[in-house]
């Protein structure tokens, strides 16, 4: 436990209130350095493990597909927290590095025990960068947002403990869908995972959280989820269509959404599902494009977020319909976007395109022509609504006369860094290859590859260019569009609301013959018990006499018949 890096990032929280200046900047830089440091100098294998009630606890466990997570989750509290460090507001911060930490924790867990621990602890971290930015909207979404980690933890609980009855242990590997207990930690993996119906917290809360809390929930939460999914759900086919599904349902409503933010989020389930997809294809090609997509997707996401954050710090607005003409005064946050819409679109030197094609070849080397064809035309509506809608309406689209100061040094800074990282992997993506949990025999740049996705693009940005030139791209309107939140937004508070005055209406017309009836009655059996009734009036004394004998009488009779 005294190697763990989750540990170093969580403890080393404590002092952060305390510092001040350049101490606290530094040591918040050199916190998620350190735990690198620590995570590649631990050896693989399970440290520090021991018994809890006759069950073995393993609570650091590293392999190489545990490895490549925490290492993407190590890069991500960097950039994060180099993007906070004009923030004087140390509470940010110390959430940020307790969820930074639950998420390697959780990703180093070696049993479910250590898992579930580190899974509370993600969403009750998280939580903290929604609610911090202290409004109306962003207090209700944060309680929102916890409740779906509740749900989802105690459906961990739950197929934990229903292993355990089993007789299945506490081991985390692959758990499968045997058994009711594999079916509840799916269904707590896809709450968290954003599954189609189990999805609308995601767009709900994150575009409330905080500029600097954006960035950290793009990161962690979902990529826990893929990862947990990869080690104890490979090759389970029903992945494959539920994956499918995430990639293709958010392009309709990321094109109609007006806040980029909210755009980005469903970006986000559009990018899970091809992670999905791979893990449900399973073997060393599907699993190791879904750990490399999640490691790309993590930073170009993560830069995706950043920008907007500096635009919203800017001009107090992330919507399409208040933004345009930003490249004027933020041209480096304009070019920096720029480089994370490409790599998200797959662009050829970027990152999207050496970690997304391994997925699409897992699903043509399974002869999955219809669901190949389906994330084809995902690929294609990424590229229209992240791709293209952010940079553009955000930075180009019907100039809105915004003049403001590029963003802070250190946002620019935290920027560039992800930018490199998105150019490092699309250019030499050997590096990331060779972290990947199996050995790659897969080359990106082949020229069919390269002719095809440049093909895909061109089409797709003349489609946007026709549809913008002609009127028909739906325009950004201030409006508000509910997803599967109907259901909690509207349904079910109009079903209670139709219950209450149906019981209302009942209550007025019963209640008054029934008050009627009941005073009526009650009225008769009080008779005899008011002053002037026969139990009330006074009774002569020989009367009372003859009644004491009378009981006396039968007192005696029933206790000679039962002795």
């Amino acid at each position: 436990m005294t190697s763990n890096p989750a540990l170093l990032l969580m403890l080393g929280a404590i002092p952060v209130p305390f510092l001040r200046g350049w101490v606290r900047g530094a040591w918040l830089v050199a916190l998620p350095v350190a735990g690198l440091i620590l995570l590649w100098t631990t050896p693989e294998g399970t440290q520090a493990g021991f018994e809890l009630f006759g069950l073995a606890v393993e609570p650091l466990r590293v392999d190489a597909l545990s490895r490549v997570f925490a290492t993407a989750f190590h890069v991500a509290a960097l950039l994060t927290m180099v993007y906070a460090l004009h923030l004087r507001d140390a509470s940010q911060q110390v959430a940020i590095l307790v969820y930074a930490g639950a998420a390697i924790g959780g990703t180093l867990a070696g049993d479910l025990l250590t898992l579930f621990v580190f899974w509370e602890l993600t969403g009750l971290a998280s939580a903290f960068l929604i609610w911090t930015r202290r409004t109306e909207r962003s207090y209700r979404a944060g309680m929102r947002y916890v409740i779906a980690q509740v749900i989802s933890g105690l459906l961990m609980l739950a197929g934990i403990v229903e292993r355990l009855h089993a007789g299945a242990g506490l081991e985390f590997s692959y758990i499968g869908l045997d058994g009711p207990g594999g079916a509840l930690i799916l269904l707590a993996i896809g709450m968290k995972c954003a599954f189609p119906v189990l999805h609308a917290w995601l767009q709900d809360t994150y575009p409330e959280a905080t500029i600097v809390g954006g960035v950290a929930l793009s990161a962690f939460t979902t990529k826990f989820a893929i990862y947990t999914l990869a080690r104890g759900f490979p090759g389970t086919e029903m992945l494959i269509w539920i994956g499918v599904v995430m990639a293709c349902f958010p392009i309709f409503y990321a094109v109609i959404e007006n806040d980029l933010r909210r755009v980005l989020s469903y970006s986000m389930i559009n990018q899970l599902g091809f992670m999905v997809v791979g893990i449900g294809i399973g073997g060393s090609l599907g699993i190791n494009g879904a750990a490399a997509h999640a490691f790309a997707d993590i930073v170009f996401k993560g830069l995706l977020f950043m920008s907007m954050g500096a635009v919203l710090l800017r001009t107090g607005t992330v919507n399409g319909s208040d933004l345009g003409g930003l490249y004027k005064s933020m041209p480096q946050t304009t070019a920096l976007c720029i480089v994370g819409a490409a790599s998200i679109s797959a662009f050829p030197l970027f990152s999207g395109f050496a970690t997304k094609s391994m997925i699409m070849q897992a699903v043509a080397e399974e002869h999955r022509t219809v669901a190949w064809m389906l994330l084809l035309f995902a690929s294609a509506g990424v590229f229209h609504h992240a791709g293209i809608k952010i940079p553009y309406f955000a930075f180009f689209a019907h100039d809105r006369g915004w003049r403001v100061a590029e963003a802070p040094v250190n946002m620019r800074v935290a920027m560039a860094m992800a930018a490199i990282i998105c150019l490092a992997i699309g250019m030499g993506p050997a590096w990331l290859y060779d972290m990947l949990p199996y050995p790659v025999d897969y080359v990106p740049y082949t020229t069919p590859h390269v002719v095809n996705q440049l093909q895909l693009l061109l089409l797709a940005s003349l489609a946007f260019t026709l549809l913008i030139r002609t009127g028909l791209y739906p325009p950004e309107l201030r409006s508000v569009n509910l997803d599967f939140d109907v259901v909690y937004r509207r349904v079910l508070p109009g079903q209670w609301n139709a219950a209450l005055r149906g019981v209302t209406q009942v209550r007025t017309r019963l209640g008054v013959p029934l008050r009627q009836r009941t005073g009526r009655l009650l009225e008769v059996a009080s008779g005899p018990l008011r002053p002037r009734g026969w139990l009330g009036a006074p009774w002569p004394t020989h009367v009372m006499v003859w009644w004491v004998a009378l009981l006396l009488g039968v007192f005696l009779l029933m206790s000679m018949l039962y002795s």
